[in-house]
């Protein structure tokens, strides 16, 4: 059969690609994680997301020069081949990345099922986390058009759901019942110092997403000049929101209110009154939903490409005949979702997925230095050498802020990963683009 009809399609243009982007870091980001801000920074939830914002975009220079220049499905994985040579290296980035998106839809599975759809229903949570991944595995397999179509319309609605928290923010504030004064408060013995970088560790969570475009480079209309536009468009986008929302929320409802919910966005809603919280649980259920679609769609084109390479089982490079969709793929990571949702708490697996993330991060940027030396015939994005060199310096710097249970999860990952890939050298092959 011909790769004409095998490979994997172009219908990404660049608007799907922006919603795409901003639809996956905005996600349960701020939805689900205000209140674990404010305990870190207090009101001054702010500042955390301008830091992690400005990581954010370091990192993200490395991808737009690597992707335009090298627009291969495998993202970090195939960077980290062609840099360093080795496919044991190669295989951990992006296992690593592999790992970092099936425990992040987890996460966002066991958000889904929290106090927002306790609104409605009153059910076990694990059940519902692992129907909402089977509903996502089935929107993932029908196809990439679908989905980025889906996408486009939940993406609408969860930026509507935040800008809708900024107006009610905003009317609170109106009516001389909020307190700006609150921005300025810091939790007890902290200083700005250690709000903003024990903050940006978790704020950081809330940007991560980003870098799975990556996973799509084969997937997007004329790469080179749609990707980085929509890269740096919808991280900035996302980054005023955010900021918006990190003003707003503390100065109508107290720090103190904010750390001790689970939906820290409802309170606003609740404070202002008017917007049935009901409606808004809807909303932030979307918002969910869309960054575990996005996720998954990145996991199972990761786990494709990896394949291919031959870095996973050859298995995982086939495409359903009609479709064009990765289906083995699919199956298999949104299982290993399942597992981890089954098993896992909400905090904890999104502090590992930031873990997991940064070794990604630091590779990617570290990459991007090394394959100075490879030019190609073809014009790409190229970004300014001191830049990589200090989106690694931050990496390494949100590395040591990490609890030990999170590295102990990652190393068991790890672990798994490595005894699959030793398996996988043995008795696999890479998957030609033509097969």
């Amino acid at each position: 059969m011909s790769e004409s009809t095998t490979g994997l399609r172009r219908a990404v243009t660049g608007p799907l690609l922006f919603l795409f982007i901003l639809g996956d870091v905005l996600g349960a980001g701020v939805y689900a994680l205000v209140g674990e801000l404010a305990v870190e920074a207090g009101g001054a939830v702010w500042l955390p997301l301008i830091v992690a914002l400005l990581m954010a975009l370091l990192t993200a220079a490395s991808y737009a020069e690597l992707v335009t220049k090298y627009p291969q499905a495998g993202g970090s994985a195939v960077f980290a081949q062609r840099a360093f040579g080795s496919p044991l290296v190669s295989f951990l980035v992006g296992f690593c990345m592999l790992a970092a998106g099936v425990t992040s839809a987890a996460g966002l599975s066991l958000a889904f099922a929290g106090d927002y759809l306790g609104a409605f229903w009153d059910v076990p949570a694990v059940p519902a986390a692992l129907v909402f991944l089977a509903l996502i595995a089935a929107l993932n397999a029908r196809g990439i058009k679908e989905s980025l179509g889906a996408n486009v319309v939940m993406t609408v609605i969860e930026v509507s759901g935040l800008l809708l928290v900024v107006v009610l923010g905003a009317i609170v504030m109106g009516r001389g019942e909020g307190d700006l004064g609150r921005l300025a408060e810091l939790p007890a013995e902290t200083s700005w110092g250690m709000a903003a970088l024990g903050g940006a560790l978790i704020a950081f969570y809330s940007f991560v997403g980003f870098e799975t475009s990556a996973n799509l480079a084969e997937e997007v209309t004329d790469v080179r000049r749609v990707y980085p536009r929509a890269l740096f468009g919808a991280l900035i986008a996302a980054g005023v929101i955010y900021v918006l929302v990190g003003i707003v929320a503390p100065a109508v409802v107290s720090p103190e209110t904010l750390s001790g919910s689970s939906g820290p966005l409802l309170e606003v809603v609740r404070a202002a009154g008017g917007v049935p919280l009901q409606l808004f649980s809807v909303i932030a259920l979307i918002a969910v939903a869309n960054g575990a679609l996005l996720t998954m769609i990145m996991a199972s084109r990761l786990a494709y490409g990896m394949a291919r390479e031959g870095l996973l089982p050859a298995a995982l490079g086939r495409v359903l005949p009609h479709r064009r969709t990765p289906w083995v793929a699919i199956v298999v990571t949104t299982a290993v979702a399942m597992l981890l949702a089954a098993t896992g708490s909400l905090v904890d697996l999104a502090s590992t997925v930031v873990l997991l993330l940064l070794f990604v991060f630091l590779s990617t940027n570290v990459a991007v230095l090394v394959l100075r030396r490879d030019p190609v015939d073809r014009p790409h994005f190229r970004v300014w050498t001191p830049v990589p060199v200090l989106a690694a310096a931050t990496c390494l710097g949100l590395l040591t802020q990490q609890e030990a249970r999170h590295w102990a999860l990652a190393g068991v990952l790890m672990a798994v990963g490595l005894v699959l890939y030793l398996v996988t050298r043995r008795f696999s092959r890479p998957v030609p683009s033509g097969e």
